[in-house]
């Protein structure tokens, strides 16, 4: 028994030096990294290089054209210089606003007539939504055996991560998954569209089994019930919600259905799909790239934003107490210590996002019904003081908005949604855009999407191994 133990002793010790070398070999290499592939700043300026594919005024390269979505957020002036105007948001050439707004004032579900406008390109007649729903509700549940094999078996701790490697698995249930025609590509698309609420939930209930020691709950989907509700019905472990949480959260995926062609997931979708290659990998592609904090990840750091602001003023109905923790934020002294109010500032709307205006007036009504008037009058002060402060703390001085993720994050805490749940959710939304990009580029893009990088490495004479 001794020599078994300090055999397993010594054997444990050998691991872990290991394992220590090896951080340590990570460690020392990218201290080489990070000095080696620094490039100044100057040379994309000689070189007139669009960082970020952005021109001097902030403004988007223009790398294409689309029917799908526009996103107006200023204009120009005679002399070319950019004017603040309020932000307007077109699916298909329908304000959003007035899409938003008739399912508001007919109390109906509104986010599959969304769906299928981006999808076809014109307002469906009642009858042809109600085939589309039919149509969507019959793909609600996962191919047999799915959720086992490929979800609970290898659950994952990002939603967003096991999200994107569904989707790719999707691919193995497919018979035909390269066949990239205009019919079996929507085939494919009405598809994933209906099997995302069932992906999202059943990512969450594996995750909240196998790292948060929870029970597991797992609802079938139901095909009668919209999008909205199936995913309510699937996420909270009794399965009840009510009319208005249901209405609330479709009003929601409605305003992030769409975005125009440029944001980063949606480009990554025409960027992937140019290649000729499935649905399933460009789709795939398109919610990694959602699920960094710099796009579709932003909306959990406003959530956590404002519980770390919860959890450090003493009293939210205090202005000037929040007030003082915001400028902490703005210096770098509070929350993350990025120096950035989430949910504020937008790379093309100047004045307003629309989509925060109208999801704004979901969430004052919410927090009416539900005795949060003091938790939204926090968010509506952080909207108005924010941007003041940015100027004053941080000298920075233009239009700070409030974007899609300050109310969004209110509107998803108010239906006591899991923060895990609030980027797969802005997926769910988005697919049905991301699949109405990529119909787009299949059928009128036709080229292979090949920019270039300007090569500033100065040659060097190769060295043999023996005099290194």
């Amino acid at each position: 028994m001794g020599d078994n133990y300090e055999a397993f002793t010594a054997e444990n010790d050998r691991l872990i030096d290991k394992l220590s070398e090896e951080k340590a070999f990570y460690r020392s290499k990218a201290k080489i990294l990070s000095k080696t592939d620094i490039i100044p700043d100057s040379l994309y300026i000689e070189k007139d290089v669009k960082r970020g594919l952005r021109n001097a005024n902030g403004t988007g390269v223009i790398v294409g054209l689309t029917k799908v979505g526009d996103v107006i957020g200023y204009d120009f002036d005679e002399q070319g210089n950019k004017i603040a105007i309020d932000g307007k948001l077109y699916y298909r050439g329908y304000d959003v606003e007035d899409l938003f707004n008739n399912c508001v004032k007919e109390n109906r579900f509104g986010f599959e007539e969304v769906t299928y406008l981006l999808l076809f390109g014109e307002l469906p007649s009642k009858e042809e939504l109600s085939e589309f729903t039919k149509l969507l509700g019959a793909k609600r549940e996962l191919p047999k055996g799915f959720a086992r094999d490929m979800i609970l078996t290898a659950p994952s701790k990002s939603i967003m991560n096991k999200l994107a490697r569904s989707v790719l698995a999707m691919y193995s249930y497919d018979d035909n998954p390269d066949d990239t025609s205009i019919e079996n590509v929507l085939r494919q698309s009405i598809s994933l569209i209906g099997h995302f609420p069932a992906l999202i939930a059943y990512g969450f209930q594996a995750k909240r089994s196998s790292f948060d020691n929870e029970s597991l709950h797992l609802h079938n989907p139901i095909p009668e019930l919209s999008t909205a509700e199936n995913i309510l019905r699937m996420i909270r472990p009794t399965g009840e919600y009510t009319d208005i949480e249901a209405k609330l959260l479709d009003l929601s995926l409605i305003l992030h259905a769409e975005h125009g062609g440029g944001n980063n997931s949606t480009f990554t979708t025409h960027l992937v799909s140019s290649s000729g290659t499935d649905t399933y990998s460009a789709i795939s592609a398109a919610v990694g790239s959602l699920k960094g904090p710099r796009h579709g990840g932003a909306n959990i750091a406003v959530i956590n934003m404002m519980h770390d602001l919860v959890h450090h003023v003493k009293d939210i109905t205090n202005e000037a107490q929040v007030e003082d923790y915001l400028v902490k934020v703005l210096k770098g002294d509070a929350n993350d210590r990025s120096g950035l109010i989430y949910g504020l500032g937008h790379a093309i709307y100047t004045i307003s996002d629309p989509r925060a205006t109208l999801l704004k007036s979901m969430a004052r009504k919410l927090a009416e019904s539900k005795g949060l008037e003091d938790s939204f009058h926090l968010y509506e002060f952080i909207e108005n003081r924010g941007a003041s402060l940015y100027k004053e703390v941080k000298g920075i001085d233009k239009p700070m908005p409030a974007n899609v993720d300050l109310y969004s994050g209110f509107v998803y805490r108010a239906l006591n949604i899991p923060v895990d749940i609030a980027t797969p959710l802005f997926a769910t939304a988005r697919l049905s855009g991301w699949c109405a990009h990529r119909l787009e580029e299949i059928i009128t893009g036709r080229r292979l999407m090949r920019p270039a990088y300007n090569g500033v490495q100065p040659y060097l004479e190769y060295v043999p191994i023996a005099k290194r």
